[in-house]
Order: C-alpha cells, then structure tokens, then sequence
C-alpha cells in the first residue's frame, strides 16, 4: 500500500511515515500545535479570511468553500457553538481519512482547535462511523494527551480560550455521512436527514450554530495558518487550493493514498507511473474518480486527454472530484456487475425517509437482478434512465442523486456492456443475479 506524495511536498501526509506519529511528542517534534499558538494570536476575522483566501473547499465529497461555510456563523448569536468533524467516510472507494485519524490525530485535533477559536465554539466532537469504532481508542489518547499538556480544557496555552472534546460513534449508516443526519445521530436520533434551511451554520447541533467539516479538511487549516491562505492557495489552482488526497484503489499496481496538488495535470499520467500503472497483461476500462456516486470515465477519456485533477477540471472531463475515492477498473469489469453492486448498496443505505430514494432504489435493484438472471429487454436501459430522472433532484437528501449518478453514467457511457444482456438476455456469468456478490 503507497501512502506518498507526488508532484509536492507532503503536507497531510508529511507524518504518517514516523514511527509512533499518532502520539504527541512525536508531533510536537514536527512543529505540532505550533500553529495553535499562532492563531491564539489572531483575532477570529484573521483566521477566516486565511481560510477563504486559501481556496480550501471541503473534502468529504460537496467541495464547499471551507472559509465561506465558516463566515456563515452568526458571532452574535446567545447560544453555543460547535465544530464537528465529519470522520463518517463511508462514500465506496475511500479510505484517506482513515490513514489521517490512524496516525496523526493531532493534526485534526490542531485544526479543530483553531477552528473553534476562530468561530467562538467551546465544544468539538469528532463523529465516526461504526467500521471506524476502533479508531475512537486513538483519538482518545490523543485527546488525553492534549489535556495532560493544557491542549484542551481551560484556558488553553495560558488564553482565554477553554474547549473541550468528544468522540462518537454511529452505527455504520452511509447516510450519516450527510451532515444533518450526522447531527441528528449525535443528538441520539435515528440518522435522518433533516430539511435545509435552516443550514447547520445557523441551527445545527442542539439547534445551535455548527460547522461540519471532514478529517482532510480539518487537518489542512494548520497548514494554512502555517503558509499563509494565499500561500497554501497557490500550491493548487485558484478555485481548488492547496493539495488533495486521493484513494487509489483497484487494478493498479499500486494502490494507496497519494498527495496531489490540486491541478495535477495529467491524470493518465497519474495512473500509469505514478500508480505503476494497470495489473501486467491488462489495459485500462474505466476510472471512478471521485468515489462511488460520481460519473464513471472511459478510458479513451482518460488516455491522452492531460485530464486535470481539480473540482473545475474534471468537470470539464465529465465527472467529479468527490470524496478523492479513485476506483481503476481494467477490461476484466463488467460494468453491468458492477453497477448492479452499487444499486445494491444504495438500496440498503437509503434510510427511507423519503418516498424517491426508498421506492426508486428498490425498483432499480430489482430491474437489475432480472437483467443478471437473463430477463433483460431492450427497453430496460431507457426504463432505468427514467427511474434515474425520478430519483435525481427529487430526493430529500443527496443520496438519491449519488444513486442516480452512479447508474447513469454506467449507462449513457458502457452501452456496449448493457447490450448483450437487453438484447441477447445474457446471464450473469457468476451466477450473482440474486444479489448475494
């Protein structure tokens, strides 16, 4: 497994190599909380506007400017502030916030800490997902260990400023990776998504002012109070500053976490040296860039196209950044299959809450499970389109559209892998129509 930058320095990815760099010493002897110290020496405004000047747009999956999310805190509001780190990660294909709360802790509790101060928050808390239950004893004794050293409590480094934090697990649901059923989780409830407005910023947790933001994004503001906003802004493009981490996996020979500039101009380039290229005998079918729900590319998109690594290039590109969840799918995948594993998985994370998702996710996986046990029909690729159009924009949260997305794109863009089953009723060659791959 490669954990490495390529094309700049290693900044999220600058410790994970030292041994023991979960633990405060070591951090603290590659200029940990060193940055803290700096931003208790501004003033709220100064810290925001490095954050908005730095171009950081969220990295969970929405790529929301992080600055403007901020500034949308209302500083005279009477009641508490929260900063809550999304450690959900459950979008398919990504796994880079796991290295991050693995092995370097204290960077997020760092740049939560700045974080609070910056927006007048005295609460933190950190909400995993349950697959993640066994990172929370890390956390923990980083937690612990940043109080033993007057990190976190009263009067941190001698200030006025005291805040605490919190660890919580969920129970596995992809839907609370979506930040108001994140709250709604934390809050003991079912894991809901709730209706916006009001957003977070102004009623969030406890109906209170909230920021949500995820691990990689957190653990970059130390970096910017470091740099500079503009600084850090300038190691990737205007619009997406800084680097990205990506979570390369599948038919590549190596799979891993890797440090990018944002703007990184060449993804064929990334994939056949950086990522050593495809499996040995093997060419490249399809890359998912962005995690699960974002639009598949072929590889004639991809080869030759100098396809730019940022939220504006691959747009352009037909497809999205996302969560960084990086899928390499050679010619052995079956794009059919594939997308039949994903309806799946959508159909059992819909929390039901709303009539689009639940019924259209259902129907989808039951189109696609006659089409694996031979029942496929011409008309079946424009039906699912519809079903698509039905979920798409219509649901009360974004998982529909993740749905939607995933499945279109598998279809307007690998038609000749849907043919042969709506055709020539091809069966599943594994034998998977039941569902149970």
């Amino acid at each position: 497994m490669e954990i490495k930058a390529i094309g700049c320095e290693p900044l999220q990815l600058k410790r994970v190599h030292l041994e023991n760099s979960h633990t405060l010493k070591v951090y603290q002897e590659n200029d940990g909380y060193k940055w803290l110290k700096k931003a208790l020496g501004m003033t709220p405004d100064e810290i925001i506007n490095e954050v908005k000047a730095s171009a950081l747009r969220g990295r969970g999956g929405a790529g929301f400017p992080t600055g403007m999310k901020w500034g949308f805190v209302p500083r005279d509001s009477p009641k508490p502030k929260y900063v809550v780190c999304n450690a959900d990660e459950s979008e398919p294909g990504t796994f880079k916030d796991r290295y991050l709360l693995e092995r370097d802790p204290h960077a997020l509790i760092e740049g939560m800490l700045i974080a609070a101060f910056a927006l007048g928050s005295k609460a933190c808390y950190v909400y995993y997902r349950g697959e993640y239950k066994y990172l929370i004893d890390i956390m923990d004794a980083a937690i612990d260990e940043a109080r033993a050293a007057n990190l976190i409590g009263d009067n941190i480094l001698g200030s006025d400023f005291s805040c605490e934090f919190y660890t919580h697990t969920g129970a596995g649901a992809y839907i609370c990776g979506e930040e108001t059923a994140l709250l709604s989780s934390l809050e003991g409830y079912r894991g809901h998504p709730r209706m916006k407005p009001p957003f977070p910023a102004i009623e969030g947790l406890y109906a209170a002012p909230t920021v949500v933001n995820n691990v990689e994004t957190l653990t970059a503001v130390p970096q910017i109070i470091e740099m500079g906003g503009i600084a850090w802004r300038d190691l990737g493009t205007e619009k997406s500053g800084g680097t990205k981490l990506w979570s390369v996996s599948g038919h590549v020979k190596k799979p891993g976490v890797y440090e990018l500039p944002m703007g990184y101009a060449d993804m064929e380039k990334f994939i056949m040296e950086d990522c050593g290229g495809i499996r040995s005998g093997h060419n490249l079918k399809a890359v998912i860039p962005g995690g699960s729900s974002v639009y598949a590319m072929r590889a004639e998109d991809v080869i030759g196209k100098k396809v730019l690594m940022d939220y504006e290039g691959l747009v352009v590109a037909g497809s999205l950044v996302g969560s960084g969840g990086f899928i390499v799918m050679d010619e052995t995948v079956d794009i059919v299959d594939s997308t039949k594993n994903l309806t799946e998985f959508y159909k059992h994370e819909s929390c039901g809450w709303c009539t689009p998702c639940r019924e259209g996710t259902d129907w989808l996986t039951k189109i696609f499970t006659r089409i694996a046990d031979g029942g496929g029909r011409p008309e079946d690729a424009q039906l699912i389109l519809d079903l698509c159009d039905n979920i798409e924009g219509k649901s009360f949260c974004a998982l529909g559209d993740a749905a939607a997305w995933a499945i279109q794109g598998a279809i307007k863009r690998f038609p000749e892998d849907f043919k042969p089953y709506l055709t020539e009723q091809k069966k599943f060659s594994n034998g998977n129509g039941n569902g149970t791959h």
